[in-house]
């Protein structure tokens, strides 16, 4: 089977210094992968390039196959790549359900209905949400508002969403009384729907009950890729990132 992303020797450098270098990766359908290292190990940099918000100086993205490596982030999203960041991006004096529509429109749909909207508020858990403003909901609820931009309408008539999901740090600044609903969320998309998954996380609680295979990268490089146990038991991945944390 085809995997869903493929990275050939994907590579960033910047005034001759290795940002990303020579990462290959393939993430099979319907995984949940985790990606974690140390700041500055090039986490947020491989999803710009995988998203198309930077051009890599080396290697090439695939999609189902298909090379992507040139096309815009817009491009991108309508073939089923969506993102989210480490800060959360939504627009205070829109309405929770205008956030949806924005997203649906921005993948070509003309027309989204109501009945759509109620439908993916409700599967991130907003459903009593949607005419409130952005600007009034909690970290955690924000993230969740992310996830359902990422589910809006991407073909007329459907509610398919994004395929690929990237999420950058979904837990950063999120009360810890919200991150056991998000993470239960986020598997819920995972395995209950199929989605493939590409998860940036500092909490490691947040991966191991999450991920299928965790992926460490250090100094811009791939230092592994393997099962959650493998990757702890991994001792040049525990010198470079682990340490006595675990």
């Amino acid at each position: 089977m085809t995997p869903v992303l493929q990275l050939d020797r994907l590579s960033w450098s910047v005034g001759g210094a290795d940002i990303i270098s020579e990462v290959s990766l393939d993430v099979g359908e319907g995984e949940l992968l985790a990606v974690i290292g140390p700041n500055g190990a090039g986490k947020t940099s491989l999803f710009n390039l995988v998203s198309g918000l930077t051009r890599p100086t080396g290697g090439t993205v695939r999609l189902d196959g298909h090379d992507v490596t040139g096309l815009p982030p817009h491009r991108r999203s309508r073939r089923g790549i969506g993102r989210t960041f480490q800060s959360s991006s939504v627009f205070s004096t829109m309405t929770v359900a205008e956030h949806v529509e924005l997203a649906a429109r921005s993948a070509g749909v003309r027309g989204v209905g109501a009945d759509d909207v109620t439908g993916v508020l409700a599967r991130v858990r907003l459903a009593d949400r949607g005419a409130d403003l952005a600007a009034g909901l909690s970290h955690g609820d924000k993230r969740k508002l992310e996830l359902a931009m990422l589910l809006a309408p991407t073909l007329d008539g459907g509610t398919a969403g994004a395929r690929l999901m990237l999420l950058d740090e979904p837990m950063a600044g999120v009360a810890a009384e919200e991150t056991g609903e998000l993470t239960d969320l986020i598997r819920s998309l995972h395995r209950d729907e199929g989605r493939t998954v590409l998860l940036v996380e500092h909490h490691m609680d947040v991966v191991l009950g999450l991920a299928d295979r965790v992926a460490v990268m250090h100094h811009g490089r791939l230092l592994a890729a393997a099962s959650p146990a493998e990757v702890m038991a991994d001792a040049t991945v525990q010198q470079a990132y682990l340490g006595d944390e675990l």
